[in-house]
């Protein structure tokens, strides 16, 4: 019989884990520290695992049973629902160690001291007109006309000087990003 929320909610944690299952896999551990974590049992090339699935209530029935129908059809297309979420996991990691404003304070670094002043005004333009922009997109991602908007809110606020410099900015930390393999092309071109 499927669970309900009732059930869930009405599970007590006694000296030992133990299980409640829903359907078609899908079951709610309920942990002896009151802790309750959904998990789908499979197979996959002939061996049985389990997906971890998340905790609730952050995860609702509803949300669990949908992802285990997602994960089903991952199976039904012979690939491995475990293996699909570590290669997913894997790229919002490469894809935020790539982010422009991670590659730009690395550039930042290398570039070397210049002056106190300048590298301030120059942190302060990052932090202020590119970096709520463009900061957390992976650089190899940005195209020609996001930075091109980033540059159309500075010169809106009648700063075209600043505009320009924060283009060039944005060149060098594009070309840096290039040379170390993190991005295939300069949209500031």
């Amino acid at each position: 019989m499927p669970l309900s929320d009732i059930k869930i909610k009405a599970a007590k944690p006694i000296d030992k884990d133990y299980k409640l299952a829903d359907e078609k896999g899908l079951f709610l551990l309920v942990k002896k520290t009151g802790s309750k974590y959904w998990r789908l049992k499979y197979r996959y090339d002939g061996k049985e695992k389990l997906l971890a699935i998340g905790v609730y209530p952050d995860v609702t029935l509803a949300t669990a049973r949908m992802k285990r129908d997602e994960a089903k059809a991952l199976l039904a297309n012979d690939v491995d629902p475990m293996l699909h979420k570590q290669a997913n996991t894997a790229a919002r990691i490469d894809a935020a160690a790539n982010s422009f404003e991670v590659i730009a304070r690395e550039w930042f670094s290398k570039r070397g001291k210049k002056s106190d002043s300048g590298d301030k005004r120059l942190i302060a333009l990052l932090e202020r007109d590119l970096f709520p922009y463009l900061g957390t997109r992976p650089i190899a991602e940005i195209t020609p006309p996001e930075l091109l908007q980033s540059l159309r809110r500075i010169e809106a606020r009648g700063a075209i000087e600043t505009a320009h410099r924060a283009k060039q900015y944005a060149g060098q930390i594009f070309r840096y990003g290039i040379a170390t393999g993190r991005a295939e092309r300069d949209p500031s071109n």
